[in-house]
């Protein structure tokens, strides 16, 4: 089987949360084409003013968001009772089903930061992944066992 390239897409750098600085490599722009991923950023910083900030408390609605954690630490909390830390290796996957309210953080490791390196991909849900809301995490010693 031959495949082409049909389009090649670069990042754009881009604030969002309360002022996290990312690349959004897929976004607004690119929708209609790679439907069903609504987004897709990419952090890498070692600057703590870059992310620091966090991601307060937000709604999401009908979609899936992948965080893999290459190096780092991110802390998640939810409305639904579910709160966790996902590290260096480390996926965290949420499907917001009808509605949730969630909140992210890179967290402090010895009282200071680290480099953070993760990807975040939202993917648009059909209309039967609306019914559900899910979080969990998938470990190093899950991987592991792949």
């Amino acid at each position: 089987m031959n495949r082409t390239i049909k389009t090649q897409v670069t990042g754009q750098r881009a604030i969002d949360g309360a002022g996290v600085s990312l690349v959004r490599v897929l976004g607004h722009d690119t929708v209609r084409e790679f439907d069903p991923i609504l987004m897709l950023d990419s952090f890498d910083s070692t600057d703590p003013d870059d992310y620091t900030a966090g991601f307060p408390l937000h709604p999401h609605r009908g979609i899936e968001t992948i965080s893999y954690v290459y190096r780092g630490k991110m802390k998640h909390k939810d409305t639904l009772g579910n709160e966790d830390t996902v590290e260096d290796g480390e996926v965290q996957w949420m499907n917001s089903g009808s509605g949730i309210l969630h909140e992210e953080q890179v967290i402090r490791v010895f009282q200071s930061f680290l480099h953070i390196v993760l990807v975040q991909l939202f993917i648009l849900l059909c209309t039967q992944g609306m019914n559900r809301r899910t979080f969990f995490r998938v470990q190093h010693l899950d991987l592991d066992k792949r």
